[in-house]
């Protein structure tokens, strides 16, 4: 299949064996056939109509690399979920609002650059909202932070401006004609690192928006789990903390509520988001910038799984199929995985 997409990347006209093949490995793999509604009827068109978007992409976004480094999962992945999300869109006759829930590593920036440049070519407007946007002032998180101490850094449920964002996705999901909406924007470098809102960003014509976040779509669950919590939760005081977030989650829940899909990007094993925080570091000091040790981002990431553990919030979303639409799983060398779902 590589050398097949490899061909085309180099301006070789599609040839109908290349499609013969391609039907054959898609059929044989079933699993791929019911995430993308392909089937010995319609294989011919679907791969027809994913080969055409393919060829196009390279022709009209050749300033973007990243698509011909990552041919296969662009083939598996990348093209037919963005054309599962137009063929959506249509259907919902309004903008659509894909959830995406991610840890540190998983690719949701990557995710979200990808499917904004494909779905141009359909010419619909795509508009990426991280949930590091809705976050409080400066000030206000200064108090808050007086008020309950714990908060030490921007990030954990509590820390977002919740009206806000149900306010802006709400704007945007049944947006008036010709409606200017004001799309809040994060700048994390403000205040030594603390980070502080700046203007927003002002749009109109918005047919996607790609919500995303590392606890976007998490619901609560029963504070008695706690008392038989995994690590790094041990304390008295660290289960305390655990079920006062799992409280304040219950405030999202209205927010969440305007998702129309979800989509997880869950690594093969939840620990490999603190390798991947550490590698990062270790990447940006070694190019001169400064950055955390070892131990700092250990505790940085402890106190986030203190706050809402992987183990305890994500595994319970991947098993409902009415809040999921798709689970992606990631590697350990940030490659795709199994895709599927319930």
């Amino acid at each position: 299949m590589i050398e097949i997409l490899q061909a085309w990347v180099h301006g070789h006209t599609p040839h109908p064996t290349d499609l013969e093949m391609l039907e054959q490995w898609e059929l044989s793999n079933s699993k791929g056939g019911r995430l993308w509604g392909i089937t010995p009827e319609n294989v011919r068109q679907k791969l027809q109509e994913r080969t055409d978007l393919f060829c196009r992409l390279f022709q009209e976004n050749l300033d973007f690399p990243l698509l011909s480094q990552q041919l296969e999962t662009l083939w598996k992945f990348w093209l037919p979920f963005a054309t599962q999300l137009v063929e959506f869109r249509q259907q919902l006759g309004r903008p659509l609002v894909q959830g995406i829930l991610g840890g540190q590593g998983t690719g949701k920036t990557t995710l979200a650059k990808v499917l904004t440049h494909i779905l141009s070519l359909f010419h619909y407007d795509t508009l990426s909202l991280s949930l590091d946007d809705l976050y409080k002032t400066y000030l206000e998180r200064q108090h808050l932070q007086q008020f309950d101490p714990r908060l030490i850094w921007r990030g954990p449920p509590g820390t977002h401006d919740i009206e806000l964002g149900i306010q802006v996705l709400d704007q945007l999901r049944q947006p008036l004609p010709n409606q200017t909406i004001a799309i809040p924007r994060f700048d994390k470098s403000l205040w030594s690192g603390a980070g502080d809102r700046i203007s927003p960003e002002l749009v109109t014509g918005i047919d996607i928006i790609l919500f995303e976040g590392w606890f976007v779509g998490c619901r609560p669950i029963a504070p008695e789990i706690f008392d038989f919590a995994p690590d790094p939760i041990i304390t008295l005081s660290d289960q305390q903390f655990a079920k006062d977030m799992n409280e304040q989650l219950k405030n999202y829940i209205p927010l969440w509520e305007r998702l129309d899909q979800l989509i997880i990007l869950n690594p093969v094993d939840y620990r490999l988001s603190k390798q991947w925080r550490i590698q990062a570091e270790h990447d940006m000091m070694a190019q001169g910038k400064s950055g955390m040790s070892d131990t700092e981002i250990s505790q940085f990431v402890d106190y986030f799984w203190k706050a809402l553990h992987p183990e305890l919030f994500i595994k319970p979303l991947i098993k409902n199929p009415e809040l999921v639409n798709l689970i992606v799983e990631i590697n350990p060398d940030h490659s795709i995985g199994n895709i599927f779902k319930n």
